[in-house]
């Protein structure tokens, strides 16, 4: 039987190589087939998710509490040392400064990545703003928020920290950071299904030894993590927990 990974569609592209790398390692690890899957947007992810279509993802917060507790998938192992943070930005030379600033009609220039949107819309509480006073533009990715800001097409822009810190030096020079959020706790994890049941504590194994492998510094390298830690359930309940507390 053959098995499908994927990522989730926030990742930076500079490691779609990586993943790839770290796809081929697992399967020498575990003895088995695995076809590394990724999709372009969060809805074509998602509809291959409620076709029970994947058996290993690393998912971003938002989705891992969906995979979890609608679709029975268990947490192995998260990046050791990182959480998603987000951060709003703006142009360098725009009059606005701070939160406070920001106004009815503000222009909000993001992607749909959920759980960044989430962090960025707590973020304008202090401004008063929400959904329904503010007009959001979604775009592809988050080189593409940067042109918007660029091009005066919006005032703000929603940024995953890991993908901002990726941004060129000439565009992050045109803007600045009016905010970034301190959460700690929601991070991306490592999900198996059901499926793979007998399977998940070698994986889980396989995952948190990657540091001690002769092979496996480097794969960790080419995604851009220095090693994984260990999720269990309780974790991943917490963190899934405390986000629909700061929605609510």
């Amino acid at each position: 039987m053959s098995y499908v990974m994927s990522v989730s569609p926030d990742f930076s592209p500079d490691h779609i190589a990586g993943w790839y790398i770290f796809n081929t390692y697992l399967q020498r690890q575990l003895d088995l087939p695995i076809h590394l899957e990724l999709y372009n947007s969060f809805d074509e992810q998602r509809a291959a998710i409620a076709n029970n279509e994947i058996d290993l993802i690393f998912a971003n917060p938002y989705d891992a509490s969906m995979l979890i507790r609608e679709k029975g998938f268990t947490a192995l192992a998260a990046p050791q040392d990182s959480s998603d943070e987000a951060i709003i930005a703006t142009l360098a030379e725009s009059h606005i400064n701070q939160i406070e600033d920001l106004g009815e009609g503000t222009r909000i220039a993001t992607t749909d990545d959920p759980d960044v949107n989430m962090m960025g819309m707590i973020m304008l509480e202090p401004a008063d703003l929400n959904r329904e006073n503010t007009n959001t533009s979604i775009v592809d990715s988050y080189p593409l928020v940067a042109k918007q800001l660029l091009n005066k097409q919006a005032d703000i822009g929603f940024f995953l920290e890991e993908s901002y810190d990726s941004l060129s030096n000439f565009v992050k020079e045109q803007l600045k950071i009016l905010i970034h959020s301190q959460i700690y706790v929601i991070r991306h994890v490592m999900l198996a299904s059901e499926k793979l049941q007998e399977k998940h504590h070698l994986i889980k194994e396989v995952l948190l030894n990657m540091k001690n492998d002769e092979k496996g510094p480097g794969v960790l390298n080419s995604l851009g993590i220095s090693g994984w830690e260990n999720q269990e359930h309780e974790d991943a309940e917490f963190m899934i927990d405390l986000m629909e507390t700061l929605v609510d």
